[in-house]
């Protein structure tokens, strides 16, 4: 019975442990994500502005950002954001792949890769924003080498600026998720794959038949945060576009911001949010149903 009690208490002392290394994070969740999220709910079916009075005015603000135009061009710009998802999964995986090899100054290439993660969005748009300007770098080799015979400015061109923003994300999230799939490498059992060589597979055919199959959940996990991080970009688009030219790089995020901190209309600046978050409840929905159907079992 003094056993039993001992192993109760043992458990119940390991639980408060738990909860007490996790309050910090949950306290900062609650006060910075659930608060506003529960707060902005109601907002959203009011007229609530800092410069005039409040009042219940139901669905308008939804009926407004339906025939808003330049929502509906965030949205589709958005929407398009999500085009650079796979590529990001795939490089990544390719890059996980390298770098899992055991050869000399792997750790060099390792922290070069993640450089871009810790570096901040503001200075990485500074660098890409010289880059990419009519007198940048990248003008200045095209030319050199025949691709381009004019100037080209990549982020005030309309045709350009949208695909030139997601090359900078693309850019800066490969390590993030490469360090991910790194991590399901290594748990790989090693055997598996040394076997397949030894039958005769190529090192593509080890990567598309054990390597992909088992990274299955990372994949998921991955595919996932990318793709709301890919609805919801803000900081490469408000720092170097502004959303700009026109609504050429709108994306929902920085509409939204502009609606609110801008215009001060908080209530039709929460109705857009509720929608957006609608589209992204959505597409996660769709990622699990495809992640079940491949016959992985969800965390």
């Amino acid at each position: 019975m003094g056993k039993k009690r001992a192993l109760g208490y043992s458990r119940y002392s390991e639980v408060q442990t738990a909860w007490l290394f996790m309050a910090p994070g949950l306290i900062l969740l609650v006060l910075f994500t659930f608060w506003p999220i529960i707060y902005s709910l109601p907002l959203a079916f009011t007229n609530y502005s800092v410069i005039g009075e409040t009042s219940f005015i139901g669905l308008d603000n939804f009926k407004r950002a339906f025939s808003d135009v330049d929502f509906i061009a965030s949205i589709k710009n958005s929407l398009l954001y999500m085009i650079i998802v796979p590529f990001i999964q795939i490089i990544s995986i390719l890059m996980a792949v390298l770098v899992n090899r055991k050869i000399a100054g792997i750790k060099f290439f390792r922290t070069a890769y993640y450089i871009p993660v810790v570096t901040s969005m503001v200075a990485v748009a500074i660098i890409w924003g010289w880059l990419m300007s009519s007198n940048g770098v990248l003008n200045y080799l095209l030319m050199s080498i025949g691709i381009i015979d004019e100037k080209v400015n990549w982020l005030s061109d309309k045709d350009t600026a949208l695909w030139s923003l997601m090359f900078i994300t693309l850019w800066k999230g490969l390590g993030y998720y490469m360090m991910i799939y790194l991590a399901g490498l290594q748990a790989i059992p090693q055997d598996c794959i040394e076997a397949a060589k030894i039958d005769g597979a190529s090192n593509f055919q080890v990567i598309r038949k054990i390597i992909v199959p088992l990274l299955k959940p990372y994949i998921f996990l991955c595919t996932l945060v990318s793709l709301m991080g890919a609805i919801r970009v803000f900081d490469e688009v408000f720092v170097l576009t502004s959303g700009g030219p026109g609504n050429a790089t709108l994306t929902s995020s920085v509409y939204i911001y502009q609606q609110g901190f801008e215009q001060f209309e908080f209530g039709y600046s929460s109705a857009l949010g509720l929608i957006v978050s609608v589209i992204i409840i959505f597409f996660s929905i769709f990622i699990f149903l495809f992640n079940k159907r491949g016959g992985v079992n969800p965390y």
